[in-house]
C-alpha cells in the first residue's frame, strides 16, 4: 500500500480491508443525475417499443422525402409529429425510471453539455433538435427501402471461436 496513493485526481480512493480499493467519483449530483438519465436513454433506445415507433414512422413517411437542398413546407410537419411522438414516448418512460423527472431541465443540461458529448445516444437526441440530422435519417431509411444504400455484409465473417482444453 505505500506506492498506492490516498489521493487520485478527480476520485477518492477508499481501501477495503481485504487490499481491494474502491473508487468514488467526486462528481456533484447534477452530473451523477444527468449520467443516470442518459443510461436510461440508451436503454429505452434499444427497447422494442422505441424501434417499433420510429419504424413505423419512418414507413409512414419516408417516400415524402427527396435528396435535394430544397426542403418542402410538408418536412417540417412531418419533424414536428416525429419530435412529439418520440419526446413523449422518451419523457413518459423517464418520469417512470427516475423520480421528479423534467425534460425541461434535462434538455437544458444537455444543451450546456453538447460540445462534450459523443456517442449513439447524442445523435439520436439530436434528431428530436436538428432538422439536418432528422431528414438524413429519413434519407438513409430511404435509401434502404429502395436498396440504394451500401451493403456493408459483405466485409463481415462470422468465424467460431474454439478454445483449447
Amino acid at each position: 500500500m505505500d506506492s498506492l496513493q490516498n489521493e487520485i485526481i478527480g476520485n477518492e480512493a477508499h481501501f477495503l480491508t481485504d487490499g481491494d480499493i474502491c473508487y468514488t467519483s467526486n462528481r456533484n449530483g447534477e452530473t451523477v443525475r444527468f449520467d443516470t438519465i442518459i443510461g436510461h436513454i440508451e436503454d429505452i433506445l434499444v427497447e422494442e417499443e422505441y424501434h417499433k415507433l420510429q419504424n413505423d414512422f419512418l414507413e409512414k413517411y419516408w417516400q415524402e422525402f427527396e435528396n435535394s437542398e430544397e426542403n418542402k413546407l410538408v418536412y417540417t410537419d412531418i419533424f414536428n409529429e416525429y419530435v412529439k411522438l418520440l419526446e413523449e414516448h422518451i419523457e413518459k418512460r423517464l418520469n417512470d425510471l427516475v423520480p421528479n423527472f423534467s425534460m425541461a431541465a434535462f434538455l437544458e443540461d444537455l444543451m450546456e453539455q453538447k460540445e462534450s458529448l459523443d456517442g449513439e445516444v447524442f445523435e439520436v437526441l439530436l434528431t428530436l433538435a436538428d432538422f439536418r440530422s432528422f431528414k438524413d435519417m429519413v434519407l438513409d431509411f430511404r435509401a434502404m427501402k429502395e436498396g440504394s444504400s451500401v451493403d456493408f455484409s459483405d466485409g463481415i465473417t462470422i468465424t467460431p471461436v474454439y478454445f483449447a482444453e
